[in-house]
């Protein structure tokens, strides 16, 4: 069911004049309605104003977005960064600059449209895009293959371990990944996948994400070395864009602080609603991650005729997969992600 509200989707949501505990979205340090960090972008907004709409290639530059993507290559450890107004338009520039006649595109299952050029398909499974990609280099070692992926991927292709990655000759590959519901939160300092895919040492490693869900700010980013980077800047595509808003970018510097707290909160609030949900097998889970996927529509039903709404839509267009999920974020209390808990144990307890 569709429900249509006036406010933003925090801890709690209200439709229709009913309150609801709300555990769906990708706001997963709760950021968006978090005072401290409102305050921080209320700063900014008053300095750089709400919005930036020329080139980064225009004769007058500011100098925070240098600063931003520097901070975000550290943070990752890629050689450099560029940010761009979302995270579809990062993805979207470097699936146009590989579509040419000098590479093949092979997309891994559950890849985010953010990275398709045309009609591109993914591969059913991860054993069938392995299994393309060496025949086409035994065909045709000249034309380079790119594989694209989801860092997050609930089938367990990908993280933690990409252990099916191992299978190919990365040497001879180009990676790119979105690891837009990672960044942010995994690693030991919210830096993502990036020194995980790195160790595998493919040919090129590229990742681009989107820097709202767990930053907070309407921006997205692409990360490589500093060839690739410098060619993505020098594209049409890229000076033809306006680019992020630049107090969502001086945010994301100035609230470093911010976000290592939430990260523990977050981390906190995951092993409180492990510990609570008795039989959790049900859930498609991560270690580290804070959304759960299930495929059992009763418990949709359930659970919101308990007071309790969920992520319950197709994605991403109305002919996909019901994508059905549980998301805890740093903003719910204790008491919230009980209640949901008890909830879930109180339904299970009814189909046994």
């Amino acid at each position: 069911m569709t429900h249509y509200i006036d406010d933003y989707p925090g801890r709690a949501i209200n439709v229709h004049g009913k309150s609801y505990l709300y555990f769906g979205g990708t706001s997963y340090l709760g950021l968006q309605t978090d005072t401290e960090f409102q305050n921080l972008f209320i700063e900014n907004i008053k300095k750089f104003g709400t919005n930036y709409g020329a080139s980064r290639k225009s004769n007058v530059r500011l100098k925070v977005f240098k600063k931003a993507e520097s901070l975000l290559a550290k943070m990752v450890g890629s050689q450099a960064s560029v940010t761009l107004s979302s995270g579809y338009l990062a993805g979207q520039l470097v699936a146009q600059n590989f579509n040419n006649p000098e590479y093949r595109l092979f997309y891994a299952p559950n890849t985010h449209s953010a990275l398709y050029n045309n009609n591109n398909k993914p591969y059913t499974t991860i054993e069938a895009l392995n299994k393309a990609v060496k025949k086409h280099l035994a065909q045709n070692d000249a034309v380079v293959p790119v594989i694209f992926l989801d860092s997050i991927d609930y089938d367990k292709c990908n993280f933690p371990n990409f252990s099916k990655l191992q299978d190919l000759p990365l040497e001879q590959i180009i990676l790119i990944a979105d690891d837009s519901h990672g960044i942010g939160i995994l690693g030991a300092n919210g830096e993502g996948v990036f020194k995980t895919l790195k160790k595998f040492m493919a040919k090129e490693l590229i990742v681009c994400c989107s820097l709202g869900k767990s930053f907070g700010i309407q921006a997205g980013a692409i990360m490589g070395n500093s060839k690739r980077i410098k060619q993505l800047r020098t594209t049409a595509f890229f000076g033809g864009a306006s680019p992020a808003a630049p107090s969502s970018i001086a945010t994301f510097i100035d609230a470093q602080p911010i976000y290592r707290y939430k990260r523990a909160q977050l981390f906190s609030n995951i092993e409180h609603f492990e510990k609570l949900v008795r039989n959790i097998s049900f859930l498609k889970r991560m270690e580290g991650h804070p959304a759960y996927t299930y495929q059992d529509m009763q418990l949709t039903d359930y659970l919101e005729n308990d007071g309790i709404i969920l992520t319950n839509f197709n994605y991403p267009e109305e002919s996909a997969t019901l994508v059905s999920r549980i998301v805890i974020s740093s903003h719910h209390t204790a008491n919230d992600i009980k209640c949901l808990s008890e909830a879930i144990n109180a339904y299970h307890s009814t189909k046994s």
